[in-house]
């Protein structure tokens, strides 16, 4: 009886040690522990190198560490696993945009809005597009993607400040003023939306 009861006890210590989760990248992620992230997911990646999940939290952490050469290199071996992977794309999309190739942040993010229509991805890739567009001088496409960003996230006061300039450099001097003052209204102290709202006003005067 002495031996069972023992044998019941030693089962009950170890199975909560060998039932513990493994170390949850995603959560690592989500918490902003990105180096831990990265950690995770290269182990992950050791044991099962086809693992799309761990490619695309790598890859949302190598950028959120600036790793964006990196974050490209992961991402073109994940598209060799699976071709279309949303996730993939606009991560790929973005770390070219953090390096400032536009035309090639472009075509991934053109190519991502062909897979997803909505999702919590959406409206930054639309206002990281409006950002290429005013790199490129391209303003009136600044106008576009950047208010479709708002359509979808619209209290973002730096985005209505960023529709602002795009509208300011396009020349339509009242609209760039409505996208100033409505970043005002979510944060009058916004220097942005202020410099902005200080220039226009003088050229709306002026017409």
């Amino acid at each position: 009886m002495k031996k069972v009861l023992f044998i019941i006890l030693i089962f009950t210590i170890c199975v909560p040690v060998f039932s513990q989760e493994r170390p949850d990248a995603l959560q690592m992620f989500r918490e902003g522990r990105f180096e831990e992230a990265v950690r995770i997911c290269r182990a992950e990646l050791e044991t099962m190198p086809r693992n799309l999940d761990s490619f695309v939290v790598l890859g949302w952490s190598l950028v959120s560490l600036g790793r964006y050469q990196e974050a490209i290199d992961y991402g073109l071996a994940a598209l060799r696993i699976s071709r279309y992977d949303s996730r993939v794309i606009q991560n790929l999309g973005e770390a070219h945009f953090h390096l400032g190739n536009n035309r090639e942040a472009l075509r991934y993010f053109e190519l991502f809005f062909s897979l997803v229509e909505s999702g919590p991805r959406v409206a930054v890739t639309y206002y990281l597009v409006g950002e290429i567009y005013i790199r490129l001088g391209e303003f009136n496409n600044a106008d576009i993607a950047l208010t479709t960003a708002l359509h979808l996230s619209p209290n973002n006061t730096r985005w209505w400040a960023r529709l602002g300039y795009a509208r300011e450099r396009a020349g339509d001097f009242r609209f760039a003023l409505e996208a100033y003052d409505r970043a005002l209204q979510l944060n009058p102290a916004h220097a942005e939306a202020l410099r902005g709202r200080e220039r226009v006003l003088p050229r709306l005067s002026a017409s």
